[in-house]
């Protein structure tokens, strides 16, 4: 289980292609990377991932086909970052919302308004994944636990402070840019219950 409060970047330092798989191999240093092991769960991106392999400060992890083409992880390349956090224990503060790692869908930065201290952005879903967008409800953008601001048929906004813009890549993240997103699972599940209730009447 996952938080959604980013606890920082970390550069991809080696990619291992092979056929309908890959190695990410990012650098974790200070206390990203404290007392991490083999087979510890680390969101990159929001996409919960395995460590396979350790060597000093770089962790390895393994990325399957389906990973690479529903995630934004299969447009990574060596030298760029990611967002990290490393997998909630027992006892933490849950500072953002539940989210379990697992990424429903990508969504398209519309456009970025900055003005001097915070920075609103506009998303683009797929209109069947709307549904699941409310005003003021929780998002999981890129691992980070987020209120959505206004909705606006497939679009949405999120406004993002200071903090969040030096800790996370929507520092620089870009119009165009194609973001993970894991939907709240209070607000999916109430959605997906409502669908199914409705669709029996019907058919009643």
């Amino acid at each position: 289980m996952f938080t959604g409060i980013v606890a920082g970047m970390a550069k991809v330092v080696a990619i291992d292609k092979k056929q309908n798989f890959q190695t990410h191999t990012i650098e974790l240093t200070g206390e990203l990377g404290e007392n991490i092991a083999i087979g510890a769960s680390v969101a990159h991106n929001g996409c919960c991932l395995t460590v396979t392999k350790i060597e000093g400060h770089q962790v390895s992890f393994d990325l399957m086909q389906e990973t690479l083409k529903l995630t934004n992880l299969g447009e990574v390349n060596v030298g760029d970052l990611v967002n990290v956090e490393r997998a909630a224990k027992f006892g933490d503060e849950i500072g953002g919302h539940s989210m379990s790692g697992h990424i429903s869908v990508t969504a398209t930065i519309k456009q970025v308004l900055c003005t001097e201290n915070n920075r609103t952005i506009w998303f683009e879903l797929p209109a069947e994944s709307m549904k699941y967008v409310l005003a003021k409800g929780y998002i999981g953008l890129d691992g980070c636990s987020l209120t959505i601001g206004e909705v606006q048929d497939n679009r949405f906004n999120v406004h993002l402070i200071p903090e969040t813009l030096q800790r996370t890549l929507f520092g620089h993240r870009e119009e165009g840019d194609l973001i993970n997103v894991e939907f709240d699972p209070q607000t999916q599940a109430i959605v997906d219950t409502v669908e199914r209730v409705l669709a029996a009447k019907l058919l009643a």
